[in-house]
């Protein structure tokens, strides 16, 4: 990836952009939210959302609700919007972070192999009948793919303490093609209850959303979101070439290490208690990197923002459209991501050309 010379106007005028992108994000957030927890089979209005939300905290409601309103929103729809928020953050940081340490705008969490990882792993789980954790079987064997996976890769990539970026690339792609070939194996030998199990997983889907399994995958989520950001000097210098970036006083494989790290965690918690969500990590950088500009200090919180955002209304749209059933959430993402993505590629060949 080249790295051009910006004019000082043309940086004033995506400064000014940044800054609206990141004040107008949070109330974009906020709105899908409220919209989010409110739409359903059981109505709530967004008075009646932001009544309930706020009576523990003994402030005066704005609409009167009825208990069973309060009820859904706390027991069922509150939890899966939180996962969805969460979820959307971590994919589109950890996409965000891949494309600024790769230099590749195309890398995204399932290019190390993370998502086939703990996708092998569920699969395992179901056609051999693993039941070591209970109902908490699939989550954990998922995160525990992922992890295995992101193990490998260090592995393979590393020389002498230092880890290079295009070996880790093409170990990545070698895992993803490995772990797609043990998924298929488990998908030809699984019998047709569990062919679906399996199925349904690798689509995606926030209906296994309760407050333990949020909780469980929160904190994991929270370290990526939270963590990536404090990473944008290093990631900004790293656009100008690993050697540039030394001579910076940037610690180049530290921060190597310290990306993959967050990537692997974050991205394996949500694969874990949401299957296998995609596009959200490709598209969404690119999104903001047109309203912010590359750099990341603007660029990660922005992704984080507009990740979580994108997911929340995903999801609505995935448990609305074909009610009472639902269309698994990868599927939603997919329809939503690439004919945006190509829309973008066909944008950047026409500047090239210009």
């Amino acid at each position: 990836m080249t790295t051009r010379l910006t004019p000082a106007p043309a940086i004033s005028r995506q400064r000014v952009r940044a800054r609206w992108t990141l004040a107008l994000l949070p109330l974009g957030l906020l709105a899908a939210v409220v919209f989010a927890v409110g739409t359903g089979a059981v109505h709530i209005a967004p008075a009646q959302v932001v009544s309930i939300l706020l009576a523990p905290l003994g402030v005066p409601p704005l609409a009167a609700y009825e208990d069973q309103q309060a009820a859904v929103l706390y027991a069922i729809r509150l939890p899966r919007v939180v996962l969805g928020l969460l979820l959307g953050a971590g994919l589109a940081v950890a996409g965000t972070a891949m494309q600024g340490l790769f230099r590749n705008p195309l890398a995204d969490p399932g290019l190390l192999g993370i998502s086939s990882g703990a996708s092998l792993a569920a699969a395992l789980s179901v056609v051999l009948g693993i039941h070591l954790f209970g109902s908490y079987t699939l989550p954990v064997m998922a995160f525990v793919g992922s992890v295995v996976a992101t193990a490998l890769i260090y592995t393979l990539a590393q020389e002498r303490g230092r880890m290079h970026v295009a070996t880790m690339l093409l170990a990545g792609i070698a895992v993803n093609a490995l772990c797609g070939a043990g998924t298929g194996l488990m998908t030809y030998l699984a019998t047709d209850e569990q062919l679906r199990s399996i199925t349904f997983w690798q689509l995606g889907s926030l209906g296994g959303a309760t407050w333990p399994a949020v909780l469980s995958a929160a904190p994991l989520l929270l370290v990526g979101v939270l963590g990536l950001p404090l990473l944008a000097r290093p990631l900004n210098a790293l656009t100008l070439g690993e050697s540039n970036a030394a001579h910076l006083g940037v610690p180049v494989t530290a921060v190597k290490w310290a990306v993959v790290a967050l990537v692997a965690l974050s991205v394996g918690a949500g694969v874990a208690v949401a299957g296998t969500i995609g596009f959200v990590g490709l598209v969404v950088p690119h999104l903001m990197r047109l309203l912010t500009g590359p750099n990341h200090a603007a660029l990660l919180p922005a992704a984080a923002l507009a990740g979580a955002t994108l997911l929340v209304l995903a999801d609505l749209l995935a448990r609305t459209v074909v009610m009472p059933s639902e269309l698994p959430i990868g599927i939603v993402t997919a329809l939503l991501g690439a004919p945006f993505f190509l829309y973008l590629l066909r944008q950047a060949r026409k500047g090239e050309r210009r």
